[in-house]
């Protein structure tokens, strides 16, 4: 596809099958389009991909884009390729015939754009193969891994100035969805992107419910929200360690529910079936750790859920994000109890990093727990947390259902109370457990062994149960007033807690509301409830023909059509190759390849079989003699970056 002399509009229409823009996208694809640098920070879902992709297709020459993760390059290949423009990628997954096609096709002119891994942009070869063609721009995808204090640093960025240094006059836009001010900052000293306009869209997605209970056997609480909400739905499990990655995957498939395992551990040939299983078939859940998501281009995952508690906002809002990228309702579930503060906190005191790296640990943790205790709208202080102001979005836990927020100053006073008694007349330390037992005034053997049957505070808190009390405990943990203390996660105070202890500060607590369960849709997935009854009859038999199509293409079947285009077509039912054409998310190339189908589908007849995969780009083209291979990258991101030294 040569589409230089076109507009960015005749693109967007003709190409990707879009009548308009949405928010800044049109700014900012004229100011690439005029050569100029931009910072793109812009939600997951909400259309980055274009911004780079159209300036590429409009600009003379070969768009470059910087992606981390090789495991994902072949798909957003694909992707581009069903819409006519001509992608390849440059990565070690490839043979040396394949790589040499490729430098043969660039060569030629017949690459609109070319994906690589930031560690290949540093491989000679690579850049002397760069300066062998006209670049029309260089996209840096998930800018936030340059930053040192994110959560999914990536050391092969930092060299990404380069580009910069060597091509000074090609226009570069990085581009991320997580990025607070000084994440922000950062991108643009690492990335010498001073001079770069910035757009910043609304980190608002308001398609998605945000949800955070108490851990209660957090398994049966997950099978709890896949069985009555999201029965036959794709979805996202994430999970702290390996080992609860396998357990809950098994657990998931003893009770019928189709769900694979993702983690570092596993080789890379497992790894990628299940990451290939999951973006091709329908209603898979994904149970994975950290090692999962990034840059997954998989549009209808309607849900997002964690058992265990994300070390940052930015992460849980990266992670949440991969939930209903079409714009469809989808939920982000978490399940958050003691242990993982405890846990949490446990780690940041062991890792090796400085006191400074500590604290800044320590910060981010303190603002996730902030949002996990709030007893006011998530999304407000979500977006707060990226530095946007909002009002009450009433589609989240805390608005459907508003927790009380009461005077615990009492009770705080009785468990300090207890923590310092212990601490100061027997040079004794426990966890919350003892600590509760000793309040309920429980007899146990561990207690009448150790005497604490004796103290002022056995039996005084009986007022609250023991699971009131566990809250108690971690919201004193997430206001700073209870400290985690040694190897073994005993608790004891701060300087903060005096004044609670004299009185001379108030402690407010919420108490969780009743939850009641959304109602269940059925045992199997149903059709969009919005949908008047025909439409949504119609929108089921697309569907069956998007999954035979897509297996016959080897491809995800949003790839073919998305939900979103699927719903299009099933509300105005469209008569003929004009009318289908008209629906959001058809362009030419997919107008021309699946028009016919569809339109039978829509009358009510049998379309025709779908045709098998084409042949691979490039395959005829000659072989480049006498080329050394290439190095290799590492595919996959591990969890979580161990081998990574902390930031001095």
């Amino acid at each position: 596809m040569t589409t230089t002399a076109a507009t960015p509009q005749q693109v967007l229409e003709t190409v990707f099958g879009y009548p308009a823009f949405r928010g800044e996208q049109q700014a900012i694809i004229d100011h690439v389009v005029g050569g100029g640098d931009a910072l793109v920070l812009m939600p997951t879902g909400g259309g980055k991909s274009l911004c780079y992709q159209i300036p590429a297709l409009v600009r003379e020459g070969v768009g470059v884009v910087i992606s981390p993760l090789i495991a994902l390059m072949k798909d957003q290949v694909d992707a581009l390729a069903a819409v006519g423009a001509r992608a390849a990628f440059l990565n070690s997954t490839q043979s040396p015939d394949e790589r040499r096609a490729v430098e043969a096709a660039l060569l030629a002119g017949e690459v609109d754009l070319l994906y690589m891994a930031p560690e290949r942009v540093t491989v000679p070869s690579t850049a002397e193969l760069l300066d062998r063609i006209t670049v029309s721009l260089f996209a840096i995808d998930e800018a936030h891994c340059v930053s040192q204090w994110g959560h999914d640093f990536r050391p092969d960025y930092l060299a990404l100035s380069l580009l910069h240094e060597r091509w000074p006059s090609i226009p570069r836009i990085a581009l991320t969805a997580t990025a607070t001010d000084a994440t922000a900052r950062e991108i643009v000293t690492r990335l010498d992107l001073g001079r770069a306009r910035q757009f910043v869209a609304s980190f608002d997605r308001p398609n998605i419910q945000y949800r955070i209970e108490p851990k209660n056997q957090p398994v049966q609480q997950l099978l709890q929200l896949i069985r009555s909400e999201h029965p036959g739905d794709a979805g996202i499990v994430y999970c702290l360690s390996r080992a609860s990655v396998e357990k809950t995957a098994i657990a998931l498939a003893e009770h019928g529910i189709p769900a694979l395992p993702y983690h570092a551990g596993l080789d890379a040939a497992t790894r990628s079936n299940h990451q290939s299983r999951f973006l091709r078939e329908e209603g898979i859940v994904m149970v994975a750790t950290i090692a999962f998501g990034m840059g997954i281009d998989k549009p209808d995952v309607r849900f997002v859920a964690h058992l265990d508690l994300p070390k940052s906002v930015e992460g849980y809002y990266q992670e949440t994000g991969r939930a209903g990228r079409d714009g469809l309702p989808a939920t982000a579930w978490l399940a958050y109890g003691l242990q993982d503060v405890v846990q949490q906190r446990q780690m940041i005191e062991r890792s090796e990093g400085n006191a400074t790296y500590k604290r800044r640990m320590g910060q981010l943790l303190d603002a996730m727990l902030a949002l996990c205790e709030t007893v006011e709208c998530r999304r407000v202080q979500l977006l707060a947390y990226f530095g946007q102001q909002s009002t009450p979005c009433g589609n989240c836990d805390t608005c459907l259902s508003p927790p009380e927020a009461f005077d615990g100053t009492v009770p705080a006073q009785k468990l300090l109370s207890t923590v310092v008694r212990l601490d100061r007349e027997r040079n004794q330390r426990y966890g919350a457990g003892q600590l509760i037992d000793i309040l309920l005034g429980k007899r146990t053997p561990r207690v009448e062994q150790l005497g604490h049957t004796e103290l002022s505070t056995f039996g005084i808190g009986t007022e609250l149960g023991e699971q009131e009390w566990r809250g108690v405990v971690r919201q004193l943990l997430a206001q700073g007033l209870l400290a985690v203390q040694g190897e073994y996660g005993t608790l004891g105070i701060t300087e903060s807690s005096a004044a609670v202890l004299k009185g001379e500060r108030e402690v407010r607590l919420r108490r969780e509301a009743p939850r009641t369960s959304r109602a269940s849709r059925g045992s199997k997935r149903s059709a969009p409830s919005d949908l008047p009854a025909e439409a949504a009859g119609l929108f089921e038999r697309l569907r069956a023909w998007r999954a035979s199509t897509a297996r016959a293409l080897e491809a995800p079947a949003y790839i073919v059509f998305g939900d979103a285009t699927l719903r299009g077509i099933a509300l105005t039912e469209p008569a003929t190759l004009d009318e289908l054409g008209q629906v959001s998310g058809v362009g030419a190339a997919k107008l021309e390849k699946f028009g016919a189908a569809v339109l039978a589908i829509v009358r009510g007849d049998e379309p025709a079989a779908a045709a098998s995969r084409d042949e691979p780009a490039f395959a005829d083209e000659p072989p480049f003699a006498d080329e050394p291979p290439y190095p290799d990258e590492p595919p996959y991101l591990d969890e979580p970056f161990n081998d990574i030294p902390p930031p001095e």
